[in-house]
């Protein structure tokens, strides 16, 4: 069950962005984090009552923290993984039930032709827990259904690159020419959305996430420009970092880590981030530049 402080109803990210419907982009942009202020009530086409609550940390605090993280130079592009689906959810806290080390994320979204900041983009992140397991996909993620599309048993995502000339290998999508999951069960935990400021930026607060043979501990990010998956792409964590946050519990009851960023096949530096100390956590922070026009550059 989700936490009070969760904005968990089920919002469409598209009727978010086009402002279909009758819950406009700009109520729901001041709900994310633009205006601040209380909780914002709108009732959705389908009839259903939607409330979107302000970010739980504000982004206008968090501008001078990106010098250094990343250029506009055009973010790596990554294959979505096995484990994407949209999973309808504009919110800041995306932990739920699950234990682990707080990590707050800021990401500023960017022009990566002009450095401009990219207001009103769409920003999801989706990632495992500490121990492997993915909400919405818990049976393949732990071996219980085998891989989706009958690939390697044991639900382990591909571990390279999206291949040349596939949808997102080489340019900015990142689809990897991989389908959406269907979801498998009702759980919703560490994945969310929420849409940029007029700095283009989006913070969350999430867990340190875990790992899971074959692939170095990541977060998926996707980025929606005018209701298009512009950018699909990976974060990372320094090794040193790393290994500090899994020798605590929950994440020391998972053993047998084999693989780290020098031998993941999809890490690149760009993907690093910017991390510092936050209270008992930690605060990591990054600029992601996508390329709208789909130019390449």
């Amino acid at each position: 069950m989700e936490h009070d402080h969760d904005e968990g109803r089920r919002v469409s990210r598209r009727t978010a962005l086009a402002g279909l419907g009758s819950i406009g982009l700009g109520a729901l942009l001041a709900a994310c984090g633009r205006g601040g202020g209380s909780t914002t009530t709108a009732t959705a086409s389908d009839g259903a009552t939607v409330s979107v609550s302000p970010q739980a940390t504000g982004t206008g605090d968090l501008t001078g923290l990106f010098a250094g993280a990343n250029t506009c130079t055009l973010s790596p592009s990554t294959t979505q993984g096995p484990y994407y689906f949209d999973a309808d959810k504009i919110r800041s806290d995306i932990r739920e039930d699950r234990a682990g080390s707080r990590l707050r994320l800021a990401i500023r979204v960017q022009d990566s032709e002009t450095c401009q900041a990219l207001p009103d983009a769409v920003v999801e992140i989706w990632h495992c827990d500490a121990a492997g397991h993915y909400s919405g996909a818990e049976a393949l993620s732990t071996g219980g259904g085998g891989a989706p599309g009958g690939g390697a048993q044991g639900g382990t995502p591909p571990s390279g690159p999206p291949p040349s000339g596939a949808p997102g290998g080489g340019g900015n999508g990142g689809q990897g020419g991989q389908a959406d999951l269907v979801p498998q069960d009702d759980k919703r935990y560490l994945r969310g959305a929420q849409v940029t400021d007029k700095n283009g930026i989006v913070s969350f607060t999430t867990v340190w996430p875990g790992w899971y043979s074959g692939r170095t501990v990541h977060i998926h990010a996707m980025v929606h420009v005018n209701d298009e998956r512009t950018l699909t792409t990976q974060l990372m964590m320094d090794e040193k970092l790393n290994s500090a946050v899994l020798a605590k519990q929950p994440y020391a009851a998972h053993t047998g880590r084999d693989t780290f960023n020098d031998g993941d096949s999809i890490y690149e530096p760009a993907m690093l981030l910017k991390i510092t100390e936050d209270g008992d956590g930690h605060l990591g922070v990054i600029t992601l530049a996508a390329d709208p026009d789909r130019d390449g550059r």
